[in-house]
Formats: C-alpha cells, structure tokens, sequence
C-alpha cells in the first residue's frame, strides 16, 4: 500500500507528480491511499525528486478536468482522478467520451458543481472598505463550497487591480497589495466589519432595476441560495420585494407611462429615470450580470468608461480577447486603430466615453485562441438594458454607432452600414450617426482598402464631432 500527502487541499502540481510516478510504477488505484498535510509556508514549492523515467501520456481533456476537479470539497477526488489516469495509461485514451462509466459520470458531476461555485463567487462577493492606518482596503467575506480561492484569486486581481483587497473564506484567504498576491489560512466571518459605506447603495441599486413581471423565486434560490444573501447588502432588500412583487407588476401592466411592446416602437428609448449612484454604481451592478449565457465563458463584464459628461458616445459591438482579459472597452488592435482616427479627427479619447452594445466577450476556441463570434439579437436585445441604462445617465449630445451590432442594439433594427452612414438620426435630444467599426479595417485584404475605409471613418468621427 502507499500512503500519498500532499502539500494543500489543491495540490495540483504535487498530485500530478505522484500520480505520474505511481502509474509507470504500475501501483493500482486500491493500492494507494491520499491526504493532505497543510504545509506551514502555503504554496512555498516543495523540494521534490526529478520526475521518473518512461513513457505517459494521457489526454489534454483529462488533464483539464483534473485541473478542476482537484477543487472539489470531496475527500476521495485525489483517489477518482487517479483511477481515471490509470485507466487512460493502460489504454483507455478516450475514457472521457463513455459518458454512461459510473466513474467518469461522478467525477463529471465534481467538475460540473466546481463551476457553478466558482460563477456564484465571482458573482456574489461584496468588498467591505475598511480604514487601516490611513490606508483604505476593502475585505469580502465568502463561502464557498470548494476549494476555489486559488483558481479564482488572479481572476479578481484583474477585475480589481487597482485596489487593495483581500478575500476570506474559512479555508483560505487572498490578499491583494495592488502588486502581489498572497494566499494564508482560512479567517472567520468575524474578521469583516459589519458597518459598510456601500451596504445602502447597493441595497437602493438593486431595488430600482428589480422587475417584478420577471420574478422567479424558485429560480432566485436555485442561482444564489440563502446561504450567500447574508453577505450582500442588497440580499436584505430581496424578501420585501417578493413580497410587493405581485402589486408592483399590475401597478406596471396599469401604467399609462409603460412602453409599448417592442414590434410598436418606431424607436427604442433610454429610461426616464436612471437608478441612483451614477456611472460607476451601474458598472459594478454589471458585474455580476447573469442576463444571458455570455457570462459562463468570459473573464468578466466590460463596461464602458469616459467622463460621465461627455457629449460624445462611441459604441461598439462587444469587447474582444484583449478587452476581456483588462476589463476595458477598447484596448486591443481595433481600440488602437479607433484611437489614431479619434486623434486625426481632432477628438481626444478622454474626452469621449467608449462603450459596447454587448457587455461580455462572445467566442468560439479555436486551439489555444479565443475567436470573435457576432453576438445574435438576442444576445444584444437583453445587454440592451445596460446600454439604456449608460445612455441616459451620459445624455450624450452625439452617439457614433460603430457597426452593425451597435445600430441594432441603439436604433432597434437591422442597418445596412452603407446606405446609412454618415447620416443623422434623430434620437430624441441627440443625433446618432452609423459607421465602421475599426476591426472592419483590420479585416480587409489590401493596404488600399484599409487607407480608404479608414479616411472614411476619420471623416464620420469629423462630422460627428461638428455637430456638437
């Protein structure tokens, strides 16, 4: 029999190793026993023998599912994955694909419920901000199902890179200094103070977009069970509003101020009234948008930014790879090339605020990469919201709709680029003008097109700048 320990509870580089050694030594899975041994320095690399000797492989797909599974709140996960190596070693290369193996189908269910923790704790997470000598750092408290804190530490440093936070959980905690990450041991409720800055916003916020035509409760309890309302300041809100839900929806259905159902209107409307706090309170309620299966695939939400007075609103499609891993709008190549023709045009970036009809970045894998997909009008209709949502709180003077995507999403129907552009539209107190999108330009085949279309565009981003 061998004993196994590892370093942590997700000791992926240290299970990998043993198990590597364990199957070339043709030790089966009933011969091996698994634990754990916290170390005293976390994650401090262990000294380890050099790898054995011999030839073993396994696929890439088993790989990435121990990867996830390694997360997984079940004492005998380490034992499971072994066993499915095992198997793989001897020859069963496409075990992943016989979904009806009990083994197979249970470490699959692991996987699965692996993921759902790590979207409700990127969804759910609130920081707490919290004065230390002066310095102001803001503390969450979470608590999760597995062991998710490691995988998910990097992707909160992207999401809140230029704060100072940390993360407790009651098996791990991640703290984040605005350069390095560290992760120590697991802290207690009790360490987040109770009195938060934010706690009323949030709760005001979220009762201004509630719409209780859409209400499901059963769907509320399934997504973010009651476990996790106690850490939302908003959560305290959710009971009341069940309950007024009913009044409020006939109160909607009664009104002479609703709109019209969607195939009546000759032009779509930002709302009359914006809900309270402003642009930033927005962006961070669209950070955990659940609205549409985008969210499943990509880092996180990208807002739009630019100063909440501008007169000019620029709006793409949806942000791409570049914009998804930094969070802002605009960053990549087409962000590049859109800022040489702002500049050409005699309009400063800053100046401006930069938006995308859709809030998260759609795509197909293709190997390593990540490829642009065309939101549908689905996908469009239900961002539209925060779309209105930007629009009139900015109350821009001009919106440049850059594309096919953003016309659809701000005019509300299909626009053929060329009959269109250029053009004024009237848009109640502003004028909206349809052109380009910049990774149109980077499509094209030949220099020539490219200086052509982008003389075009730098000549619509003129005209839209004299009408203001």
């Amino acid at each position: 029999m061998r004993t196994i320990t590892l370093n942590h509870v997700v000791d992926f580089a240290g299970w990998r190793t043993a198990a590597r050694s364990l199957a070339l030594a043709d030790i089966p899975p009933d011969q091996t026993i698994w634990s754990v041994e916290e170390a005293a320095d976390l994650f401090d690399e262990p000294d380890t023998a050099p790898p054995p000797s011999g030839v073993f492989t396994v696929p890439r797909a088993l790989v990435e599912l121990a990867e996830t599974v390694i997360q997984a709140n079940d004492l005998e996960r380490f034992a499971l994955l072994y066993a499915l190596i095992w198997r793989a070693h001897r020859g069963e290369k496409h075990i992943l694909e016989d979904a009806a193996d009990p083994l197979v189908q249970r470490v699959t269910r692991l996987a699965q419920s692996v993921r759902r923790d790590t979207h409700k704790m990127r969804a759910f997470v609130r920081f707490r901000e919290v004065t230390e000598e002066g310095a102001t750092r803001y503390v969450a408290w979470f608590e999760p199902d597995h062991y998710i804190v490691e995988a998910n530490a990097p992707f909160f440093v992207r999401r809140f890179a230029t704060m100072t936070w940390s993360i407790l959980t009651p098996y791990r905690s991640a703290h984040w200094d605005g350069e390095a990450l560290r992760l120590a041991p697991g802290a207690k409720a009790a360490d987040v103070p109770d009195d938060d800055a934010l706690e009323a916003y949030w709760r005001a916020y979220f009762s201004s977009i509630f719409n209780p035509a859409r209400l499901k409760v059963s769907a509320m309890t399934s997504e973010m069970p009651k476990k996790y309302w106690r850490n939302l300041p908003e959560a305290a809100a959710i009971p009341d509003l069940i309950r007024q839900a009913r009044g409020r929806t006939e109160t909607m259905v009664q009104s002479p101020q609703i709109s019209p159902p969607r195939a009546a209107r000759a032009q779509p409307k930002a709302p009359d009234a914006p809900p309270e706090g402003g642009l930033a309170a927005i962006a961070a309620a669209a950070g955990c948008c659940q609205r549409c299966e985008l969210f499943r695939h990509a880092t996180q939400t990208v807002f739009g930014e630019g100063p909440a007075d501008a007169r000019l609103m620029l709006v793409g499609e949806q942000p791409g790879d570049h914009e998804d891993l930094a969070g802002r709008p605009f960053v990549g190549p087409a962000g590049q090339m859109l800022n040489r023709a702002l500049r050409e045009a005699g309009i400063a970036r800053e100046a401006v605020y930069v938006t995308n009809a859709v809030k998260h970045f759609k795509f197909e894998p293709r190997g390593k990469r990540r490829m642009h997909a065309t939101p549908n009008s689905s996908e469009i209709e239900i961002c539209r919201f925060w779309l209105d949502q930007e629009r009139a709180l900015l109350k821009p003077a001009v919106i440049v709709l850059l594309g096919a995507s953003a016309a659809r999403a701000v005019l509300g129907r299909a626009v053929t680029i060329s009959r269109e552009r250029g053009r004024a539209i009237a848009m109640g107190d502003a004028q909206a003008m349809v052109t380009t999108h910049p990774s149109y330009l980077l499509r094209l085949p030949d220099e020539a097109s490219k200086e052509r279309e982008y003389a075009a565009l730098v000549a619509d981003l003129r005209t839209a700048h004299a009408w203001l």
